[in-house]
């Protein structure tokens, strides 16, 4: 039924409530006399039908005034007229109640015989008045849809914004079922949830409704509704109340809210740019698309600054990024990584050259759907009739784009969607735009760091090496890793490994200095515990220049073939494994750990360990062998179970630490250094003492000469017995004994003098007329290296030359 007019009867048809099962009525005879009470009377006034029955009426008003008006009513309605209005009762308890009173006569055949009277409660009645507005403004003013079915669930009543928003007349609907006249909605969700209302007498709140309105046929709509079930005083249903409001921009606004909300959860969990725009896809579907595809520019993968300013012509895109409803993603004519070309008049080019979002509502009506045969031959294919192509734009640079297509959904993409799809894109687009600039600066930094570390170790007679650098993970960068294999004289050498704190360029750049640092001091040929003492001058004073600066820790280890001795020195590094030629490891917890590089005010110590030759040394950095989830001793247990078999070859050691040791989740970098020591002969050395005497100069040629001959290096004779002569010469002259002299036949042959003078030499270049000074340039000449060391009880001035003829004779 639609709702009545007020002039129809609103209170007769909404209820009257002196008129209903409820009200209160008596009888009073033509003598004012009650003979007829209610129980209901009894209930609203407190007395018994025993105790006003014969009593008269008026006695019951609460003021003497009130009797009087009520006789003189009574006289003036004599005709027969009724009379309605609110007067003041006295309630059996003696309080006054004002009741709404409703007097009309009672006629017989002898003429009227009395009044039938009609109570009820005067604050009930305002009440039920309100009652009855809010109902007609409920079913005639409301823009809430508001309908009534039976319990066969057949529309029995509709208001009026029903009407409008169904396009059918209140006539149409009334008596036939909601699915007969409203297809366009959920009809079968709508009769379940009206079922269990019915059934069960328990309401249900906010169930959403989704369908096109027949005002509005292009776009979805979304109404929240809300059923209860109506009953009788009895409890009989009598059927359903439910009331429907359209939601639809709330619905939007809050799925925007929870797919930007989602997007921020899942993208950009890692600094990858491709595994980035693949989140980007993956968070996009099912909530905003069937299917998604992101390609971005070749610039943007490598990590580089796309050129500013739009982009026209053919433009080639990387595909970075595909997810689809379908687990084959059968929509994508190209797969993640492989280059796509895009032609002018695509949607992605004209994306891209204008950098606003392209809108395809329906794919047959594009023009460029016409003109690309094998794009719509796979469109048709796979269903897609709907697409947004929305630029990845950030911090004002265009990385490429995100094309959202529906396939399964039959509604075309609208305005809102887009708006929603650009929301979208441009949070996601800062994301992909902090991996690229991630990607940008660790491949800077490892660029740098690679070119800092040495990309070929010589093979030195003291020792056989390899090595390995391995980065960081990708989210973490570079870092301050290196190592060193150093030549020193008397055919010794240093073995380094160090590990700047921190990631990225700037430990590099640090990293690079201590490595310069280590050059010069090596040349300068200081013991690993001076060496160390020196680099942690420097890191202090790097730190004063830059708060940055945090450290660093070092190994530095000092092997000499002729002894077989091995010194080291360490700062807050872990110590070396030690494989002995059985393949018993050890790590040489003894060597004194000492500080960390930058602490400063504390001394380093040496140690000291004799090698048998073939002893293989392992030098790490901490990167090696921790991890966030590994502990350190698991990681020292597989070094020496990985490094303990001798018999392999150094490169397949190292293999096996980068695939047995190596944590796979690291947040630092790693460096490895192996070196398995050589001794040199005894028969490959020879030294000689000397006395401080002139003539022991000429003794000293004879030596050397004979010592040549004997290792068959004649051709280097005339120039090392030239500089035998000058160093001998000046250490008789200028220094004081013991002096000795040593020649070593290594892959150089190296000649040594030494005595107990700590004065340094000096190079000069003499004038024309001057005899001396002219030693030590000769030697620099004659030798392809030379320098001096200093020990404890003096110092040795060495030179090397060569032993190929045609170094030797390119050094002459």
């Amino acid at each position: 039924m639609s709702v009545p007019n007020v002039s129809e009867g609103l209170g007769a048809r909404l209820g009257d409530p002196l008129h209903g099962p409820y009200t209160a009525t008596a009888f009073v005879d033509g003598r004012g006399r009650i003979s007829l009470w209610s129980m209901e009377a009894e209930a609203l006034l407190g007395y018994s039908a025993d105790e006003v029955c014969g009593t008269l009426a008026a006695d019951l008003l609460a003021a003497p005034e009130g009797r009087e008006a009520a006789l003189a009513a009574r006289e003036r309605h004599a005709d027969g007229q009724g009379w309605d209005g609110v007067v003041a009762m006295k309630h059996h308890d003696g309080r006054a109640v004002r009741i709404a009173l409703r007097v009309r006569p009672v006629h017989c055949r002898e003429g009227q015989a009395g009044w039938s009277l009609s109570a009820f409660d005067a604050r009930q009645v305002g009440q039920e008045e309100v009652d009855r507005a809010i109902l007609q403004a409920l079913f005639s003013q409301s823009p809430i849809r508001i309908i009534v079915v039976d319990s066969e669930l057949r529309y029995r009543w509709v208001n009026a914004a029903m009407e409008r928003g169904s396009a059918v007349p209140a006539a149409r609907l009334i008596g036939r079922r909601i699915g007969e006249v409203t297809p366009w909605v959920n009809v079968e969700g709508i009769e379940e949830v009206l079922r269990r209302v019915r059934d069960t007498g328990e309401p249900v709140l906010d169930f959403q409704v989704r369908g096109q309105g027949p005002s509005d046929p292009d776009r979805e709509h979304v109404w929240s509704g809300s059923s209860f079930r109506l009953t009788d005083p009895a409890g009989r249903v009598l059927g359903m109340c439910q009331i429907c409001v359209d939601v639809t921009e709330g619905y939007w606004a809050q799925r925007r809210l929870a797919l930007l909300t989602e997007a921020g959860t899942r993208i950009g969990t890692t600094l990858d740019v491709v595994h980035t725009a693949q989140e980007l896809a993956d968070a996009a579907v099912p909530e905003l698309a069937d299917f998604v595809l992101v390609d971005l520019l070749e610039a943007t993968v490598r990590g580089e600054e796309p050129a500013p300013g739009p982009v026209s012509g053919q433009v080639l895109l990387r595909r970075s990024g595909i997810s689809s409803i379908h687990e084959d993603a059968s929509e994508a004519l190209y797969a993640v990584g492989e280059a796509v070309a895009f032609h002018p008049g695509t949607p992605q080019v004209r994306c891209l050259a204008t950098g606003q979002s392209v809108l395809v509502r329906r794919l047959e009506t594009d023009e460029w759907y016409a003109s690309d045969p094998q794009t719509a031959e796979k469109a048709r294919e796979v269903g897609a009739h709907s697409l947004m192509v929305v630029p990845l734009r950030a911090r004002g640079i265009t990385l490429g784009v995100a094309v959202f297509g529906r396939n399964r959904e039959p509604q075309p993409y609208d305005e809102g969607d887009m708006a929603l799809a650009e929301d979208f894109s441009s949070r996601a687009a800062v994301c992909v735009d902090n991996a690229r600039r991630y990607t940008r600066e660790h491949n800077t930094a490892l660029t740098l760091q690679r070119s800092l570390l040495p990309h070929e170790v010589p093979d030195y007679p003291a020792v056989e090496t390899a090595h390995r650098y391995l980065p960081a993970a990708a989210h973490a960068g570079a870092g301050g890793d290196w190592f060193d294999v150093l030549p020193l004289s008397g055919a010794r050498v240093a073995l380094v490994v160090g590990d700047v704190t921190g990631h990225g360029l700037h430990a590099a750049a640090v990293m690079g200095r201590l490595r310069t640092a280590v050059y010069t001091l090596a040349d300068l040929d200081l013991d690993p515990d001076e060496i160390l003492t020196q680099l942690d001058d420097l890191v202090i004073r790097l730190a004063q220049e830059d708060p940055d600066c945090e450290g660093a820790t070092c190994l530095y280890a000092v092997y000499d073939p002729i002894s077989r001795v091995c010194t080291f020195a360490r700062a807050g590094h872990p110590p070396p494994a030690l494989v002995q030629p059985d393949g018993a490891v050890e790590f040489c917890e003894d060597i004194p750990p000492g500080p960390p590089l930058g602490l400063g005010g504390l001394p380093f110590e040496t140690a000291e360990r004799k090698l048998a030759e073939g002893t293989l040394l392992a030098l790490y950095t901490d990167g090696l062998i921790e991890a966030a989830e590994q502990d350190a001793e698991i990681g020292l247990e597989r070094l020496a179970r990985t490094v303990a078999d001798p018999s392999r070859s150094l490169e397949q050691l190292c293999e096996s630490v980068e695939t047995s040791v190596v944590p796979e989740r690291r947040s630092d970098d790693a460096a490895l250094l192996l070196a398995r020591t050589r001794a040199l002969a005894a028969d490959r050395v020879a030294s000689w003492e000397l006395p401080a005497d002139p003539a022991q100069v000429a003794q000293a040629r004879d030596l050397t000469t004979r010592q040549l001959a004997d290792w068959d290096v004649e051709p280097l004779a005339f120039a090392t017995e030239l500089i035998v002569s000058e160093l001998v010469t000046n250490a008789i002259r200028y220094a004081r004994g013991p002096i000795g002299l040593r020649l070593i036949h290594a892959e150089a042959l190296i000649c040594e003098v030494s005595d107990g003078s700590l004065s340094a030499p000096h190079l000069r270049r003499a004038r024309v007329h001057d005899e001396g000074g002219r030693g030590l340039f000769l030697v620099a000449q004659l030798a392809s290296r030379w320098g001096t060391r200093y020990g404890r009880d003096g110092k040795t001035i060495w030179a090397e030359q060569p032993l190929s003829p045609l170094e030797v004779s390119s050094g002459l």
